[in-house]
């Protein structure tokens, strides 16, 4: 059994993971803001923690609330998106939500569980192929995109500070049929999820600082 944390788990991929790994009869913790969801998270199993990545307060009190675990996996899934199109410059309160969320959340997160991971654990960022620089072909929100390569930029960092104690990775879920991918995105979100536990399960010290697709397949920087 391994233990395994899920930080953003309210909804979609988040709580797909939680589902996921509760069946395959893991110990998980996870993480949610409304008290609903924590009900949720709670019914199928997980310990819920409170936890708002955009309240400074809250995520400082995340480490003392997983002391004394070891987490195998841990997976860090929050993001949000502010539809665009064309070079259209954001309000300042897009922008805001959108780097708070997407990059200041990861950057107050990882360094709250990095001592509660196990030798060897797998902590993965959830980012998007829309963050890549040498496989972009489309000016689409163009501000997610900035915070997807942020993220990943922040990824890249964390796997140079923990290399030799964990494999840190970023991964793109796919174009997944969430609130956030809508109705007509490629994949559903079991599939997604049953790809990137994959991922996790398979990644060897030599991947670690990679970006994978949810199929396994390396996406470029």
């Amino acid at each position: 059994m391994s233990q395994v944390l899920i930080v953003g788990a309210s909804r979609g991929i988040g709580l797909e993971f939680v589902r996921q790994y509760r069946e395959a009869g893991d110990a998980v913790v996870a993480t949610a803001r409304k008290e609903e969801d924590l009900l949720r998270l709670r019914e199928l199993g997980a310990t819920a923690l409170k936890l708002d990545v955009l309240d400074a307060a809250s995520v400082s009190g995340l480490a003392w609330q997983i002391d004394g675990h070891a987490f195998d996996v841990a997976v860090v899934n929050a993001g949000v998106n502010v539809r665009s199109s064309g070079l259209n410059t954001p309000t300042e309160l897009d922008f805001d939500k959108v780097m708070h969320t997407n990059v200041l959340g990861p950057m107050r997160v990882i360094p709250q569980i990095a001592e509660a991971l196990a030798p060897g654990a797998r902590l993965a960022v959830l980012s998007s192929r829309m963050g890549s620089i040498g496989a972009r072909t489309s000016h689409s929100d163009w501000l997610y995109r900035a915070s997807k390569s942020a993220v990943n930029s922040v990824l890249k960092d964390t796997s140079l500070a923990l290399a030799g104690r964990a494999i840190c990775v970023s991964l793109h879920p796919g174009w997944v049929r969430t609130d956030m991918g809508g109705a007509g995105a490629d994949i559903d979100v079991s599939t997604s999820v049953a790809g990137m536990r994959s991922v996790l399960a398979s990644v060897k010290a030599e991947h670690n600082g990679s970006y994978f697709n949810y199929d396994g397949q390396v996406i470029p920087w």
